[in-house]
């Protein structure tokens, strides 16, 4: 077991897929390799975004729509999967409001959660089935918040809405982009002045928290929301803000930080204690989902953050795994300020709270891990396989954590 630097430097073997396209010349290379150039700031990296680049791209898509087509397995479960899902029909009506509550008095977060989950499942639905139905209910109920929403309030648990909810609406949009009638316009503004402030504010201030005092998913899902802000409206700064706060932030969402021990061939492989670990289990899962939508929305900007320092998230997925299927791992007690005045807590012994929590995240982990890098993930993979096919908002409970990621896995990253 060891414990790294917060600041320790890229590994020479990773790739940082933007860096070769930048080495190969810049827009002209990222166009040969399939990127749409898109003007930013001078300053901004990176210079050219991909769309779509969020959590699928183009190949994604192409491979989903022909799969399905031939009713081949796994796709066709996967696609099953969603057109039984009640989110997915077009027939949905959204109910977008003014100002969405979550935590305190008022809460009516649900609200923005069930129709995220409409529109995503129904983007899905046209990108892979081609039916304009699906495309023009997902437009709907993109236009009707972006027309409508003005604010994300509530306790501390509003920058938990505005940075899961956040990256999920833009993911939705990123899907629907370019389709007659979607106001693109509009809803980047919605983004920028309702979701950005709040996701800009805790990252720098952590509610004015002792900065260790918020669990790893708090930053994870504000960073995600960040870096799918900074895609949608192609903007390099924020994007590049995403990706600095993983390699190097200060609080509890980057890589060090949120793998904060290590373990060198525990039974043939290497693992990884997750931060959340002596919490429950829930949020740890819910942490594999996080940090792995930042991960695949970089991938397909051009940066490698899945094997950043050594492939620490992969350890960390492996050993959240290894535990959730029932295997013992070791764990080192964590210690942390919480607070304003960092009053000191630890955790000596790995929590056993909701073990084995089915939630739609092993799919794109597996996928990218075994079949994109070749790399033995023998608990991911366990893990990716009994929860098959994987469903998305609405098939996992009816509450939030339900709807803590967008699923669909099986059909979109199946290869």
């Amino acid at each position: 077991m060891s414990r790294t630097s917060p600041h320790e430097q890229l590994h020479s073997g990773e790739v940082s897929r933007r860096g070769l396209l930048k080495t190969a010349g810049g827009v002209t290379a990222a166009l040969a390799l399939g990127a749409t150039a898109t003007a930013t700031t001078a300053d901004a990296a990176p210079a050219t975004f991909t769309h779509p680049g969020m959590l699928h791209n183009a190949g994604d898509i192409n491979r989903a729509k022909v799969r399905v087509a031939a009713g081949t397995d796994p796709w066709l479960s996967g696609w099953n999967r969603l057109v039984a899902n009640s989110h997915s029909q077009s027939t949905w009506t959204p109910r977008a409001t003014a100002t969405i509550i979550r935590g305190g008095t008022g809460e009516n977060y649900s609200l923005l959660y069930n129709d995220i989950a409409a529109a995503y499942q129904n983007a899905l639905r046209w990108q892979v089935g081609g039916t304009s139905a699906n495309g023009d209910c997902a437009v709907r109920i993109l236009n009707a918040w972006a027309n409508t929403l003005t604010s994300v309030t509530g306790n501390a648990d509003r920058f938990l809405a505005a940075g899961i909810y956040g990256w999920q609406f833009a993911n939705a949009a990123e899907l629907m982009r370019g389709y007659a009638g979607f106001d693109l316009a509009k809803f980047q503004t919605m983004m920028k002045n309702v979701f950005y402030p709040l996701n800009n504010q805790f990252l720098n201030n952590h509610n004015d928290a002792c900065i260790t005092n918020y669990w790893a998913n708090w930053d994870l899902c504000t960073m995600a929301s960040i870096m799918a802000i900074g895609i949608l409206c192609d903007d390099g700064a924020k994007y590049d803000q995403a990706v600095n706060y993983f390699k190097t932030g200060a609080g509890n969402g980057s890589i060090q930080h949120a793998v904060p021990f290590l373990y060198s061939n525990v039974e043939g492989y290497d693992l990884g204690q997750w931060q959340e670990s002596g919490r429950d289990q829930g949020h740890t899962v819910m942490g594999m989902g996080q940090m792995g939508a930042l991960c695949e929305m970089a991938w397909n900007q051009g940066d490698d953050l899945y094997s950043y320092d050594g492939r620490r998230f992969m350890k960390a997925a492996q050993y959240v795994a290894k535990y959730n299927l029932g295997n013992n791992v070791p764990f080192t007690t964590y210690t942390w300020g919480s607070g304003q005045n960092c009053s000191q807590q630890s955790q000596t012994v790995i929590s056993s709270a909701s073990r084995g929590q089915v939630r739609p995240v092993w799919a794109m982990l597996h996928y990218h891990y075994n079949r994109r890098l070749y790399l033995d993930d023998k608990y991911i993979s366990q893990m990716c396989f009994s929860a098959a096919p994987e469903g998305g908002g609405g098939d996992y409970g009816s509450t939030s954590g339900g709807y803590d990621q967008l699923g669909f896995g099986t059909l979109m990253y199946a290869k």
